[in-house]
This record gives structure tokens, C-alpha cells and sequence, in this order.
């Protein structure tokens, strides 16, 4: 039998015995490596320890400054990522996560810290799902499996005008990687206000053989009334006017039904968080400064990865109602990420918005 190399990892192989090695990179241990955890002598937390000294959560986070790129993880070697965990201070959209594999110098992973996880309004919204989880008061957690073959670098930058302050924990297992495991991919997108009768574009560029396994989206909704009657559409290896696969509305992608409502003795619309799905967020009016509603949703194909060979776009219509029941195209304030995974190289992604364009007001 071939030995178990740790990865793809679920309840049914738990109890497998294998000979990877779990690694796990925080402020207390910047490279990861064996041994050397809790070994700081200074940090953050260094005065608070000064009774007790080193071993006593010397360096449980680090520091900032604004405009400055650091460093969380320089990894050589084959291996995957298999859990992050974050929590962080200032506003969500101003730290810029990129991760990149395999010496590449291009990143496969660019995008604001809260959308990364599925949290894009700078407020915190329950998520439990398989792919990712967000706790109390704000704990970003990710299990999307990351293989590598000759190492990874993450990092994240501050583009506030104020000092952040960062907590986080990657852990990763060391081993054998097969030729047939594709590189983690996670693109960020903003376009506010929507042009009249456009399409918003969740991902385009993408060259090589993968398979598209999820969607944020953060929506924020300039009209009165329903506006998710449009369809989601996946043009696959070639698709020009038309594409292979077509939705019927917004929240069917998602999952829902009906708007996402109950019904007005119930409160309307209706959140909900579930292994593969969710519309975990709604900002209602208050009827006084906030005149926009504002929706967070997710939407895995764990179960059902949308497979490429060669190529891929994503759209989305922004649709609502009109007098004489026509449809709306609507003009919203809409962001997403695309996840994705694939061979390399990576294609260059957009440039990302400027801090006052990814700002949240």
C-alpha cells in the first residue's frame, strides 16, 4: 500500500498513520521550525511578561506600520497549508493578504483580509462552513487545503494611515505532494458603483487546467426593492457570447430561494450559515444614516468543483425590478472573491483598488 502522505484530509482517514510533519508559524515561532516555539526574549507581549520571562506569551502578535509589507511565512520545501488562523485590528479592506508558491513572483492569492474571509463590510458576521469560519469577536479561520512543491511565502500588507496590529497561526504539514494536486488561487474584485447594463465580472484571465471552487460576494444594494434576479455564468475553454453553464438567479447560486425571504411576520430576509453555503450577513437599514442594505454570501463547490482546461471567466448580473415588471439593471456597489485552484503559473491579476476606492463607509 502506498504510504499516507497526510493530505486531503476528512474524517474517514483520521486514523491513518502517516509520516508527514505538522509544522505551524506564528510570532512565537516565525520560521516554524522544530522546536523552536516560545522562544522569545522580545515582542508585544514582552512587558506584560516581565515577571515571568521567556516561555510566558512574550510574542503573541506583531505590529504594523502603515504602508509596510511584512513577512508571516518564507517556507522551503513540498507540503501544504492546512489551517490559518487570523484576527486583526483597523479596518478589514486596508490589509492585503497575497500568498505565492513555488518562487513564483507573481501572487495567486491577492486579496483584502476580511473578503479572504468571507467577511467584507468590516463587521463581524458568523460563518460556519467547511472552507472557512468566522468566530467571536473576530477570529478568521480557513481550511482550504494549499499544496506546494518547493515552498510558499505570505504576506501581508498595511495600506491604512494607522499602525495594525496582527495575531495569526498558519499551520502546514511537511510531505510528498502528487503531480496531480493544482495551487490554491483567491482573487479580489470591487467595482462601485456597477455601470448601467454591465455585467460584473467575478474572475477572467485565468489560463491552465484547474477547477473554480468558490465565491464571496459583499452587495451592497443602491435600489429599493429585490435585486438579485441576475444570473451567475461560467464561460469554460472558449466560451465567447454564450457560456456552458448558466444560473437562474442570484440567490439560487447561493442556495436560497425566494429573495432569501420568510416573509414579513418573520423578519424577511433570513441568514443562514451552512457547510456549503450562506447568506451570512445582512446590514438593514436603520432608517436614519444607513440608507443602503448591504448582503455578505459564500457559495463552495466542494462537492461540485467547476473544472477548466484551458481557461475560465465568471460573471454575475445585477438585476431588480422595474415599473410594468421588467427587469432593473442596477448600478450597486459589489465586491467578490474568486477561489479557485490550478496549474502554474499564475496569470497577473488586476491591479488592486487604491485604500479610498476598497474603503467601506
Amino acid at each position: 500500500m502506498t504510504p499516507f502522505n497526510g493530505l486531503g484530509m476528512h474524517l474517514g482517514n483520521l486514523a491513518r498513520l502517516s509520516r508527514a510533519r505538522t509544522r505551524s508559524i506564528s510570532p512565537e515561532n516565525f520560521t516554524g521550525e522544530k522546536g523552536k516555539g516560545g522562544m522569545a526574549t522580545d515582542g508585544t507581549g514582552a512587558a506584560c511578561a516581565r515577571d515571568l520571562g521567556v516561555g510566558w506569551k512574550i510574542s503573541p502578535s506583531i505590529r504594523i506600520a502603515p504602508g509596510e509589507t511584512r513577512t508571516l511565512a518564507d517556507v522551503r520545501g513540498s507540503g501544504a497549508i492546512q489551517h490559518i488562523w487570523m484576527t486583526l485590528t483597523g479596518h478589514w479592506r486596508h490589509s492585503i493578504l497575497r500568498i505565492y508558491w513555488d518562487n513564483q513572483e507573481t501572487p495567486s492569492v491577492e486579496c483584502p483580509a476580511g473578503d479572504f474571509f468571507a467577511c467584507g463590510w468590516g463587521q463581524y458576521a458568523q460563518i460556519s462552513s467547511l472552507a472557512v469560519c468566522v468566530n467571536p469577536g473576530s477570529a478568521f479561520n480557513c481550511y482550504w487545503e494549499m499544496p506546494y512543491r518547493s515552498g510558499f511565502r505570505m504576506t501581508m500588507t498595511n495600506i491604512a494611515a494607522q499602525e495594525m496590529t496582527l495575531y495569526y497561526q498558519i499551520t502546514f504539514t511537511e510531505t510528498d505532494v502528487p503531480d496531480d494536486l493544482a495551487y490554491f488561487h483567491a482573487q479580489f474584485r470591487r467595482v462601485n458603483p456597477l455601470p448601467y447594463k454591465q455585467v460584473y465580472t467575478i474572475l477572467d484571465g485565468v489560463r491552465g487546467q484547474g477547477q473554480y471552487v468558490g465565491t464571496y460576494m459583499a452587495w451592497g444594494v443602491n435600489n429599493n426593492g429585490w435585486w438579485g434576479e441576475g444570473e451567475i455564468k461560467f464561460y469554460i475553454d472558449g466560451d465567447d457570447e454564450y457560456p456552458t453553464i448558466c444560473g437562474t438567479g442570484t440567490e439560487d447560486y447561493f442556495c436560497g430561494s425566494y429573495n432569501f425571504d420568510v416573509g414579513k411576520d418573520q423578519g424577511g430576509y433570513r441568514e443562514f450559515t451552512t457547510p456549503y453555503s450562506g447568506l451570512a450577513q445582512v446590514i438593514r437599514p436603520d432608517g436614519l444614516y444607513r440608507s443602503q442594505m448591504r448582503f455578505g454570501m459564500y457559495r463552495w463547490h466542494i462537492t461540485d468543483p467547476i473544472r477548466f482546461e484551458r481557461d475560465l471567466r465568471v460573471t454575475i448580473q445585477a438585476l431588480g425590478w422595474r415599473s410594468g415588471g421588467r427587469y432593473l439593471p442596477l448600478q450597486d456597489d459589489i465586491a467578490s472573491v474568486a477561489y479557485w485552484y490550478q496549474t502554474l503559473p499564475t496569470a497577473p491579476f488586476p491591479p488592486l483598488p487604491d485604500a479610498d476606492y476598497l474603503e467601506v463607509i
